[in-house]
């Protein structure tokens, strides 16, 4: 006798993707109805497994939502789980406190939606007395655990926690009803499904407590496959999980070493073979590449230079490697020491060290701090993250910027592309 439901969170349908769709407009379609294809490939999970119920742990919706293509979309994958028995249990999230569709849409009785109160909801099935509690903020913000609102366990039972929650924090998601996994263990639930934290993360203890991450990637920060979890219970109250792929673009970081090219056709013969030894290992649908170029080779001036050719050659290759797809490119090459100390005397070498020189001085980036900083400050509010979300982001994009900025000027000046 086992009860069996599978665990999601942080689905963000329909999340606005505008920094990369001003780079790639066909790739920000293509992630952007990722999302939707993952929920359905969550749904297909539920229905081939033969579950009892789908556990939604908050941020169903991206934000403040009126698309009814949206509200039709839901509305028959919900109609899909109702038909085949199979019960839903949600909680609203951070995201969905904003969405004016979670306040509208009409879904079937076997879905749940946990209201701004704790409630505890019994199904029996395989034998087995299943409670789940949960509640949902009706904010934005929780800036209080909301733990103690969740009452004690129902003895006999085996009982699961919803909850959306930062935990004790985690890098790029606001603090959202904090509490710390050893308060969860302590509260007596045998299994909490947990949602906010894009990353999956699992803690063994007195209970099973999971954090599943995003079951769909949305930029290079939520890199590698994600998944949803499927969760077994035993009629000893065991708790089994498995972690089952839904990602269909699966972002990527893929570095090339240009070390040793001396001709154009060499470096996209390496970023082909590197794109192609790539899709071999994602096992998603697409594979979404943030393409980083290293090395020393003599090439690096018009390699630097011709960044829009080089870019144009490599989704060349990914298009050829098929279902792949570059998302961006960047460098980090030099000319070889040798031929720099060679050059010394070149002006455009000496002006390129003149540049670093002055870039690195703390008066240089205090004043291009302040820029970007006014910069942002004239920005709308979803576009401002584009420095970093903190201090200690918006220093490695004066880093970067810098130094590329650097290449870039210098690559330009050197005469015809020699290198």
């Amino acid at each position: 006798m086992v009860f069996r439901f599978v665990h999601t969170a942080d689905i963000h349908l329909d999340s606005p993707l505008r920094s990369l769709a001003l780079r790639n407009p066909d790739l920000a379609e293509l992630v952007g109805d990722a999302s939707r294809q993952a929920f359905v490939a969550t749904v297909d999970l539920c229905l081939a497994e033969h579950v009892d119920a789908l556990v939604i742990a908050g941020d169903l919706y991206d934000g403040d939502q009126t698309s009814m293509k949206t509200a039709r979309f839901l509305g028959s994958q919900m109609a899909r789980l109702h038909q085949a028995g199979i019960s839903v249990f949600k909680v609203r999230g951070n995201h969905d406190a904003l969405s004016r569709i979670s306040k509208q849409l009409v879904f079937p009785d076997t879905v749940t939606i946990f209201v701004g109160r704790a409630q505890s909801v019994l199904q029996t099935a395989g034998g087995l007395d299943v409670v789940f509690h949960g509640l949902s903020f009706a904010n934005p913000k929780a800036p209080e655990s909301l733990l103690p609102k969740y009452p004690a366990g129902r003895e006999g039972a085996t009982n699961i926690g919803i909850m959306h929650t930062s935990l004790a924090g985690s890098p790029g998601h606001d603090v959202y009803a904090p509490c710390s996994v050893a308060d969860l263990h302590g509260h007596g639930f045998d299994y909490w499904a947990l949602g906010h934290i894009h990353a999956r993360s699992v803690h063994a203890g007195s209970s099973t407590v999971v954090m599943p991450g995003t079951p769909q990637g949305r930029d290079i920060n939520e890199a590698g496959e994600k998944s949803v979890t499927l969760v077994t219970i035993r009629d000893d109250r065991s708790v089994e999980i498995e972690e089952r792929l839904t990602s269909v673009a699966q972002f990527e970081r893929l570095s090339v070493d240009l070390a040793g090219t001396a001709e154009w056709s060499e470096v996209v013969s390496r970023v082909r073979s590197a794109l192609e030894e790539k899709r071999g290992a994602v096992r998603s649908r697409y594979a979404v590449v943030r393409l980083g170029l290293t090395g020393a080779t003599p090439l690096s001036w018009s390699l630097i230079r011709d960044s829009d050719l080089l870019l144009a050659e490599a989704e060349q290759a990914a298009e050829q490697v098929g279902d792949t797809w570059v998302e961006k490119l960047e460098l980090d090459i030099a000319l070889p020491p040798t031929e720099t100390a060679g050059d010394a005397a070149d002006p455009i070498v000496e002006l390129a060290a003149s540049m670093r020189a002055d870039a690195g001085s703390e008066a240089f980036r205090a004043e291009a701090r302040a820029f970007i900083q006014k910069m942002i400050a004239d920005l709308p509010a979803d576009g401002r993250d584009f420095a970093g979300k903190d201090e200690v982001g918006l220093e490695g994009f004066l880093d970067r910027v810098l130094a590329s900025g650097t290449d870039q000027v210098t690559a330009r000046l050197r005469a015809g592309g020699s290198t």
